[in-house]
């Protein structure tokens, strides 16, 4: 790329916008040309609106501390300055829906690591690896906006990135039903231990609305795009439990699988090892090289062991034996704000941009 994009994040100075900074921070295709925020935070330096909250482990970088953040409402003029927007805002979903639409109306095409979108059914929402053709109701999208470069794309729930990839390259052998228990990390909450002691020590059971989309949002990944829309596939059944545990970073899920045609132990391992999606295809810059790996030792995945496999793009796998019920269990484990959140949001920006939907 001749001269890379200017880039605008939108809920910059939340944790997910913070590792958009430190993601993008020397990407080979994208610059961070502006940040916004809410109002309160509009005016100040970047430095001064994060003041005490950076929670990311590296530095804040010297390029955007001085940058002054925009109020995140100012639509026309913060995308003046950008080629598209990352998109992390902190609002009520009704409010969501309508920013990112007049971003994507202001001829701004809007990745978002938001929900707000995921069910609207011209707006693509994409796993790179797994459903990147669901990409072509982008320009059925833009046709209902009214816009020539202005779209939206999101990204799934965090929670499903440990184990749909997984399953994704055994649907051939056509699974029925799945149980899956997600044992979620703090920071999936925006929280670190510091301002979330309570977590210390503790294990919540529940967490609000994570459950309908861990079990929902798979089924539109696997779904089929008709007249201009993405219609979600009706099987397999899921179900699932998604608890809060003591973690700093990523989310480990627990899986039952059946199927209509059982693999074998080695056939699901063969599949696991050697699946590559277009990003690995394509050689994207944030791509793992190897997507899903898969342990065989007893004891893995651990999270703090691998959840930085592949730079935290990775997913790994561990623990597949028969079950007594089921045909298969095993432990899956992803990096919720890397693969699960920013880092799947750049990924996906790259994709856009490498299929000319960004330009």
């Amino acid at each position: 790329m001749d001269k890379k994009l200017r880039v605008g994040i939108l809920g910059a100075t939340g944790m997910v916008g913070q590792r958009f900074i430190s993601l993008l921070e020397n990407h080979p295709w994208f610059e961070v040309a502006a940040v916004a925020a809410s109002p309160r935070s509009a005016g100040k330096t970047y430095e001064e609106a994060v003041g005490g909250r950076w929670k990311m482990a590296a530095p804040m970088p010297e390029a955007v501390k001085s940058m002054i953040v925009k109020n995140v409402n100012d639509v026309e003029k913060v995308a003046s300055e950008v080629d598209f927007v990352f998109s992390a805002v902190d609002m009520g979903k009704d409010e969501i829906r309508a920013i990112e639409e007049a971003y994507a109306k202001a001829e701004t095409p809007v990745v978002s690591n938001n929900s707000a979108h995921r069910w609207t059914p011209d707006v693509p929402m994409v796993v790179p690896e797994l459903n990147p053709e669901h990409l072509a109701v982008i320009p059925f999208q833009k046709k209902r906006l009214g816009t020539e470069r202005g779209f939206i794309a999101v990204k799934p729930n965090c929670s499903i990135q440990s184990y749909t990839p997984a399953l994704h390259p055994l649907r051939e052998f056509g699974i029925r039903t799945v149980v899956a228990t997600t044992y979620q990390a703090i920071s999936g909450a925006g929280k670190t231990f510091k301002d979330w002691p309570e977590m210390v020590d503790n294990v919540i059971p529940y967490i609000a609305g994570e459950e309908e989309k861990s079990e929902q949002e798979p089924l539109r990944i696997w779904g089929r795009v008709e007249n201009g829309q993405i219609v979600k596939a009706s099987s397999p059944i899921i179900t699932t439990q998604c608890i809060r545990v003591p973690v700093s970073d990523g989310h480990t899920a627990a899986v039952f699988v059946s199927f209509d045609r059982k693999p074998s132990r080695e056939e699901i391992i063969e599949r696991w090892n050697s699946f590559r999606g277009l990003p690995q295809e394509l050689n994207l810059p944030s791509a793992p090289k190897q997507f899903i790996k898969y342990f065989e030792e007893d004891n893995r995945p651990q999270a703090a062991l691998d959840r930085d496999y592949e730079r935290g793009m990775g997913v790994c796998v561990g623990r597949l034996r028969e079950d007594t019920v089921y045909d298969y269990k095993f432990v899956g484990l992803s990096h919720n704000t890397l693969r699960g959140a920013a880092g799947g949001g750049v990924l996906t920006a790259e994709l856009l941009t490498a299929q000319n939907y960004i330009k």
